[in-house]
Order: C-alpha cells, then sequence, then structure tokens
C-alpha cells in the first residue's frame, strides 16, 4: 500500500478537517499532510501552528510536510499534482469539496477526480459538513469566536479555544484585592474574542479569565489577558501558560468602585469554579 496524501491548510483541525484526516488514515497508515506555510498573510488564526500540527498528529498522521507558498503559487494546477506524484506516489488523495491549488485556483476536486487514473490514485473528496445550516469551515467557528459563542465554536473544532503565553508583571491590583492574576499579552496571530469574562481552565484548575481594558482601574494602555487561577498561590512570572477557554460569562464592564468588583469577581467564582 502506498501514501495516503492529505491536501489542506487545516486552520483548527475543525470537524470537516478531521473527517478529510479519517479518510486518509483509514485508506492508508503512511498518511502524509501537505499544507502551506506563507500562506496567509492576516494573523488571525483559530489556534497557533504548533497546535494545529500537534492536534493534526493525534489524528494518526504520520508525516508533515509544510509547502512554502511563495515557491509553488506560479505552478499549474496539473504542474503541482505532477510533483506531488513524483515526489510521493500516493495510494490515495484527500481533500475537502473546496479545496483549490494551481496559479488562480485553477486545480480543484474536479481536476482531482479526474486524474485518478492517469496518476493512479484513488481520490476521497469530503462533501460538506453542516452545524445549523451553515457550512462546518475555519471561517464560520472565527465568526462564532468573534461574536463570543465559544461553546458553539468549540463543538465545531472537537476542541477547546486555547491562549497561550508567558506570564509578565502586572499592577498587581489583583493581588492587593484578594484576587491575584496571572497576565499574558493576547497571541498576535490568535483570532480575537470579545472583551468579556470567560470561564477557563489553566493547568487542569479552574479559572476566571478577563480579556480587555479593565475599565474600573484605568491602569492600562493595552488590552491584558488577566487569569485568576482558583484553589492556586504558586508564582508563574516568566511561565508560559496554556488558557484553555471554556465559555464566555459576561461581558467586561465598569464598576463604580473596587467593593462593587470584588462583589462581582465573587460572583465569576462561582460560575467558574465547578469544570
Amino acid at each position: 500500500m502506498g501514501k495516503s496524501l492529505i491536501l489542506g491548510f487545516f486552520d483548527g483541525v475543525h470537524l470537516a478537517h478531521q473527517a478529510v484526516i479519517r479518510s486518509a488514515v483509514e485508506f492508508s497508515k503512511d498518511s502524509v499532510l501537505i499544507t502551506l506555510k506563507n500562506f496567509h498573510k492576516k494573523s488571525d488564526f483559530i489556534l497557533s501552528r504548533q497546535d494545529s500540527i500537534e492536534k493534526i498528529r493525534s489524528l494518526g498522521v504520520r508525516e508533515i510536510v509544510e509547502l512554502d507558498f511563495a515557491q509553488i503559487s506560479a505552478m499549474t494546477a496539473l504542474d503541482f499534482l505532477s510533483m506531488l506524484v513524483r515526489d510521493y506516489s500516493p495510494a490515495s488523495i484527500s481533500t475537502g469539496f473546496n479545496y483549490t491549488f494551481g496559479v488562480n485556483k485553477s486545480g480543484n476536486s474536479e481536476l482531482l477526480e479526474a486524474n485518478q487514473s492517469k496518476f493512479g490514485y484513488k481520490y476521497f473528496c469530503i462533501p460538506p459538513m453542516k452545524y445549523e445550516n451553515n457550512v462546518i469551515s475555519s471561517t464560520y467557528i472565527k465568526q462564532l469566536l468573534e461574536a463570543g459563542k465559544i461553546e458553539e465554536a468549540e463543538r465545531l473544532l472537537g476542541s477547546n479555544f486555547i491562549l497561550e503565553g508567558t506570564v509578565k508583571h502586572g499592577a498587581e491590583l489583583g493581588r492587593k484585592i484578594g484576587f491575584p492574576t496571572a497576565n499574558i499579552s493576547y497571541p498576535s496571530e490568535i483570532v480575537k474574542i470579545p472583551y468579556g469574562v470567560y470561564k477557563a481552565v489553566v493547568n487542569g484548575l479552574p479559572a476566571v479569565l478577563n480579556w480587555g481594558m479593565k475599565p474600573t482601574v484605568h491602569n492600562t494602555k493595552e488590552p491584558v489577558v488577566e487569569t485568576h487561577i482558583l484553589n492556586y498561590s504558586g508564582n508563574l512570572y516568566d511561565k508560559t501558560i496554556r488558557i484553555d477557554v471554556i465559555k464566555k460569562i459576561r461581558d467586561e464592564k465598569r464598576f463604580d468602585n473596587l467593593e462593587e468588583l470584588k462583589q462581582q469577581i465573587d460572583k465569576d467564582i462561582q460560575i467558574c469554579s465547578k469544570l
């Protein structure tokens, strides 16, 4: 049995992506996923590239190859397909229904279907998967995240939305009012969720996440991710933390004084205390 090739970008590795990958892995364990780097100029990914790669590997993909988009962007669709056949001798090729390749996106599922006999591979085209009449896609999941619909987005991802960063020093107001926080900058390449308070998990512990401008205290010029980890008292400064964002519980709000803020944080903790 030859190699099974998987073609696509796979930002987020959502349920439809997983179906494409499964079609290849089930056909042949010797699977190779071909994707592109330096492809998207916009920095609004669902997962970091490393997290996406780890998720792809967890699905049984044996090898991941990242081709430089600049080096293949001028190739015709048939030249690109010929290159894949020459380099990998695939027994199968799997893509989503809307996969395109080659100069001016001239290659598509129809071309891959039509060239099976010529190049000796079996083609698997995964049809659209829908959720509430919407086609499951990276674009749709980004729209859900940007609207704060975290639970819906994660249902389609089949995994949690993740923020990761190095804990930095802040004004330590949280510590002064009894709620110490681990503060990170929002990852620049990740799609932005709305300002607000979120239920989260850090290192397996429940947490309250606040993302925004801290309007009550007026001491920040840039938005920040603050995470109060429940039942944790260690020092996380300069350490990298991984935050699983679970659901949005309320919008960011300005309180008249710190006592009102403390009362609200107590309520937030009650909501977030159960995993």
